[in-house]
């Protein structure tokens, strides 16, 4: 028997929670690019609290982390059914099956994390250092199935104050925790339970007013007993399989794309040190900047293309899509001058003096972070028209073309081969993009047509 609570605008009871008049597009881009823009930033914040509190090392522990636990998260968790919940157009799945099915796959990838520690040979406080950063993943995990909620009704103003607290406070919490006791593994436990606490007092209010009908009251106890209700057995497997036979292809697409942006960091710890590895990974951080924007181009566009290509409206699919990509193409043109003119003043003062000696590596970041920007941004286009399995197929030849890069450049170049390695791999996925997506409007025309 399936749940009576039901889904839908007209449920939505709070007068400050009703869904409005479909917002304007540049609207929803801007409370995107502001959540996301003080997410990254205090992201950023991390990494140089850890720069100038830690060591390089410690920075290399947290990078390793992140590489290790977000593949298998995203992978185990399915954080990617977020795509298939926000471009669900006509609305075939309830939230509660989304829901149900995230946290059980959520539970399975942590222990298939605990498992890879299990059976390598890190030492002790870096395999718990790792194992940290995966239970705050799968938190996020858990805040991700309510920001498909949210993006699904173009509530992205939501979207992004749930962005926005998370990262003040998990980056205050673990500053505080790393200042007092010198010890990382405290300040990711501390990044932990700041994403718990808003999962807890933010993300299960909000989603609890978007579901329920009427919205028992305002505590945070009515929120958690109305998400309870819509996890009530007996749950409807058939729908968790449909969801999750829907998901695979983009599942596996995503878990490849964390898989890829991470090789380059694989190679980097076993050939040349987690110390070299905190310093790429320091480098890296700042070209998040451009990326927070396509970002929230890219979030607060996809479900606008979505629905203009299932109701056959392709020319103002394509001349969207074409916008986005130019607006990607600028960014990515300013962020490489603003390194070549700033760069070094940039590593100076967001870390110490001897990261300024990395500028020609920054620079090469610029340049792949650049065309990854194109990428990203066609990649949206991808999963908007949901050739889900094409794009699966994409991400595997991506991944392997990166591989063979960074196996190639980066024993004889180091960082600087990583870097170029990147560009090499954005460049390829970029193009297969745009051929998905120039391959599903030619389709998509000639059945319109027949």
């Amino acid at each position: 028997m399936e749940s009576t609570i039901a889904e839908g605008p007209s449920l939505l009871v709070r007068p400050g929670l009703i869904t409005p008049p479909r917002r304007k597009l540049r609207v929803n881009v801007l409370w995107s690019l502001a959540g996301n823009a003080v997410y990254a930033g205090c992201q950023l914040g991390i990494l140089v609290v850890l720069a100038k509190l830690g060591t390089h090392e410690m920075i290399g522990q947290f990078a390793l982390g992140l590489a290790i636990a977000s593949p298998v998260m995203i992978c185990a968790g399915l954080s990617s059914l977020r795509i298939v919940q926000a471009t669900d157009a006509r609305s075939d799945h309830r939230f509660q099956d989304y829901l149900a099915l995230r946290i059980l796959t959520t539970i399975a990838g942590l222990a298939t994390v605990a498992g890879i520690l299990y059976f390598t040979n890190y030492p002790p406080i870096t395999a718990r250092v790792v194992l940290m950063v995966a239970v705050a993943k799968a938190i996020e995990n858990l805040s991700d199935v309510f920001g498909g909620l949210l993006q699904h009704h173009e509530r992205m103003d939501l979207l992004a104050l749930s962005a926005t607290l998370r990262g003040t406070l998990s980056l205050l919490t673990m500053s505080i925790g790393l200042y007092l006791t010198r010890d990382v593994l405290i300040a990711v436990s501390c990044l932990a339970f700041s994403w718990a606490l808003i999962l807890i007092f933010f993300d299960l209010r909000v989603g609890a007013a978007l579901l329920s009908a009427p919205c028992r009251t305002g505590s945070i106890g009515a929120a958690l007993r109305n998400v309870g209700d819509l996890l009530k057995p007996p749950w409807n497997w058939r729908a968790l399989v449909a969801i999750g036979t829907l998901g695979l292809p983009v599942l596996i697409a995503a878990a490849l794309v964390s898989v890829t942006t991470n090789i380059p960091r694989y190679f980097i710890e076993h050939l040349l040190g987690i110390g070299e590895l905190g310093t790429f990974a320091a480098i890296a951080y700042p070209m998040a900047v451009g990326i927070t924007v396509i970002n929230a181009i890219g979030q607060s566009a996809m479900p606008r293309l979505a629905r203009q290509y299932a109701d056959g409206k392709l020319q103002r699919f394509s001349e969207l899509m074409l916008g986005l990509v130019g607006i990607a193409t600028a960014l990515g043109i300013g962020g490489v001058l603003l390194i070549q003119f700033a760069g070094r003043a940039i590593l100076t003062v967001l870390y110490r003096p001897e990261y300024g000696n990395y500028i020609s590596v920054f620079l090469w970041l610029g340049v792949g972070t650049g065309v990854f920007l194109i990428s990203g941004i066609l990649g949206y286009g991808v999963n908007a028209v949901r050739h889900f399995r094409t794009q699966m197929f994409v991400s595997i030849s991506v991944a392997l073309v990166a591989a063979a890069a960074c196996g190639v450049l980066v024993p004889r170049w180091h960082l600087t081969g990583a870097a170029i390695a990147i560009i090499m791999t954005a460049a390829f996925q970029a193009a297969a993009n745009a051929a998905v997506i120039f391959y599903a409007l030619r389709s998509r025309s000639k059945r319109g047509n027949a």
